[in-house]
């Protein structure tokens, strides 16, 4: 690598003798020192050995200097290029104070070094220019690199302090350690004022009742029929959403009040507060008025027995009326069904429901095939579990439930009155016209406040009604550890929650221990497969002493409304089911719960719980955990706001005078097992 020496001239006529000659002179000065280091860091480096003599040694050093000079000069600078001051420096810049007056007197020539511009002293007349030195080896161009810029960045050539000062690590250094574990503040996304604010419902349904009578907007033949089904007061919920809704339907169905679209209602209540109710009154009340038979009201919901539990207490409330209710959950053949929608006549199709209630694919089948059914009439979308309808959006049902409710110009039916269109921006213009408005009503237990998810529902100035705390952020029930302070789910108040530590080999036998101990005439079992439930269902059988029934997929519809009838009447006392039930199924008189495997998430724990101790009345609720599942899980029920949770404990001895029985029923399992796998092979 070449080293120059370069100095700055005013013009061509004003160069000197003298000022050549001084240049000249501290370039050579230079030159020698670096010659002079690169010596002794070569000396250094070589290992100690016996003294030999000056011919010998002269013959070793032009022997190391032919070696490095052979080395690539990127190795040599990375070698030598050491930052001033930092341990891997060569030995000449650390010994700087040693050459402090050598360095003074030629200071203008390592200011002058490789990259640097020397104002050195001149005359007046004299014109600075520039001037090139060459090193005379490759050895000396990186020592001489390093040091000019040791000299051109060195605190003594800059009047600062003495290298010995200097030589600490710079401000800018990252000191290692100090890692101490702090928990990093919880981040809490911006809601909507409609979420982060929404309107507080009473959680405990044995207070704060409200009368009938307290409440008069509501039709009087409708309170008759309230109170011969032995009601005669609102729970807090139903005091609370029943005024809004009949406020949007005061002026009828057909234009909402002033004339404006109504707002979309959410509601997120506990399992048997009485949210069912809280939408049947007010639609049959806005119903009672029509003239025309169409479909006015269209209930989905994501399972097919709590849909005919929905369309039985419309039926029940809707009997002494002339509205019809239509049920299509797939139970019957789509023709069937079609007889109960439509009717074909010679002046055209007659529509014969109007309040619709189904399940999401049998919904979209009609939609589609059946001819005559039209939804272009729709006045409210109730949607129940809402939470769970949310996540079948990949089903496309809503979409195309909207675009049959708002047709296009070309599938408008010319005659009807009040066309209605797609929803825009409220101006003068757009309400100059006045049409059927479309309110959408969400209702569930554990409805998520994930503003991306109800987004998908294409919500208008919603309101919220809530029996929890005013939260923080989102909640997402799939998701562990991100309730706040208060919890992220309200449970029924009578509700007791325990959970049991056992093995794996004990669980079945803990449950036939519950069983028998507590002397319960309605147990409800919940397993996390189907396989799981049917092994459990035939081991309980083969114990005997407990009359058990099985409740999965692997029975039509039809069987498995029997078995639940028969469980309601108390023919049944353990029912094993899978989480088919576990969605909004209302049975009469279930005392206990058992959560045989322990669910996976806490929005399937509120639900499973939630079918005993419904309507203010007392329950339990037992899951049996494995040691591997028990951190996690009360973890999790602490994060959601369960309240007094306990530890139950099997102890052996009591489990002892059940263990020859159960050794007999494990055998009779194996046998059956055994004799269900060849009947499937054959």
């Amino acid at each position: 690598m070449a080293l120059f020496h370069v100095t700055r001239y005013s013009g061509p006529e004003a160069a000197g003798a003298e000022a050549e000659a001084e240049a000249d002179g501290r370039a050579r000065a230079l030159l020698e020192r670096l010659r002079c280091r690169a010596r002794e860091r070569q000396l250094q480096k070589q290992p100690p050995q016996q003294e030999p003599s000056e011919p010998a040694e002269a013959a070793q050093t032009a022997q190391a200097a032919g070696k490095r000079r052979r080395r690539p000069r990127r190795t040599r600078r990375r070698k030598s290029g050491g930052a001033p001051g930092s341990p891997h420096a060569p030995p000449c810049k650390r010994r700087k104070a040693d050459d402090e007056d050598e360095d003074a007197g030629a200071g203008g020539a390592s200011r002058g070094g490789a990259g640097h511009w020397d104002s050195g002293p001149r005359g007046a007349d004299a014109p600075p220019r520039p001037r090139f030195c060459r090193a005379e080896s490759s050895e000396e161009a990186p020592a001489g690199n390093s040091v000019g810029a040791e000299a051109a960045g060195s605190p003594e050539g800059q009047g600062g302090p003495p290298p010995e000062e200097a030589s600490g690590p710079p401000a800018h250094a990252l000191v290692l350690g100090g890692f101490g574990r702090s928990k990093a503040p919880k981040v809490q996304p911006f809601l909507p004022a409609w979420l982060a604010e929404p309107s507080c419902v009473g959680k405990n349904v044995t207070e704060g009742l409200v009368s009938i009578e307290d409440i008069p907007e509501v039709h009087p033949d409708l309170q008759k029929r309230l109170r011969a089904q032995g009601i005669s007061s609102y729970f807090p919920v139903q005091a609370a959403v029943i005024p809004a809704l009949l406020e949007s339907t005061a002026n009828g169905f057909l234009v909402s009040r002033g004339g404006y679209r109504p707002s979309d209602l959410c509601v997120s209540a506990p399992t048997g507060s009485g949210k069912t109710l809280a939408f049947v009154i007010p639609v049959v009340q806005a119903l009672l008025r029509r003239a025309v038979c169409q479909v006015r009201a269209l209930v989905v919901l994501p399972t097919k027995e709590l849909a005919q539990q929905v369309s039985s207490v419309f039926s029940v409330y809707a009997d002494a009326t002339p509205l019809r209710v239509a049920l299509l959950t797939g139970q019957k053949s789509l023709a069937k069904e079609q007889e109960s929608l439509v009717q074909d006549t010679a002046d055209g199709f007659r529509c014969l429901a109007d309040i619709v209630v189904a399940t999401p694919g049998r919904l979209v089948d009609h939609v589609e095939q059946t001819p005559g059914f039209s939804l272009q009439h729709l006045r409210f979308l109730v949607i129940d579990e809402a939470d769970r309808v949310i996540d079948s959006m990949h089903q496309s049902w809503l979409p195309r439930v909207l675009a049959a409710a708002f047709p296009s110009e070309g599938t408008r039916d010319p005659f009807a009155l009040l066309q209605r269109t797609q929803p825009r921006a409220v101006t003068a213009a757009s309400v100059c016209c006045p049409q059927m408005p479309l309110q959408k009503l969400l209702f569930s237990a554990t409805l998520t406040q994930n503003p991306e998810k109800l987004q998908q529902l294409g919500l208008y100035r919603p309101r919220l009604f809530s029996t929890g705390s005013v939260h923080g952020g989102p909640r997402d029930a799939d998701v562990d550890g991100d309730g706040d302070s208060g919890g992220k789910y309200t449970f029924p108040a009578g509700l007791t929650h325990r959970y049991v530590p056992c093995s794996l080999r004990l669980k079945p036998l803990v449950v036939l221990h519950l069983i028998l101990e507590m002397n319960l005439s309605r147990v409800l079992c919940f397993t996390n497969s189907r396989e799981n439930s049917h092994r459990l269902f035939l081991l309980v059988q083969a114990f005997g002493g407990v009359r058990v029934a099985e409740f999965s997929s692997r029975y039509g519809p039809g069987s498995r409304k029997r078995i639940l009838k028969r469980f309601q009447q108390g023919k049944i006392q353990l029912l094993i089911s899978t989480d088919a039930t576990a969605r909004g199924i209302d049975v009469q008189g279930v005392q206990l719960v058992v959560n045989y495997d322990a669910p996976q998430y806490l929005r399937t724990y509120v639900h499973r719980v939630g079918r005993t101790a419904r309507a203010g009345k007392s329950g339990q609720a037992f899951t049996l955990l494995l040691k591997v599942q028990e951190r996690r899980f009360v973890r999790m029920l602490r994060e959601g706001g369960v309240p007094g949770l306990e530890r139950h404990d099997a102890p052996s001895e009591l489990l002892q005078p059940l263990a020859p029985r159960y050794q007999e029923a494990l055998s009779q399992l194996e046998s059956a097992v055994r004799e269900e796998r060849k009947q499937k092979a054959a």
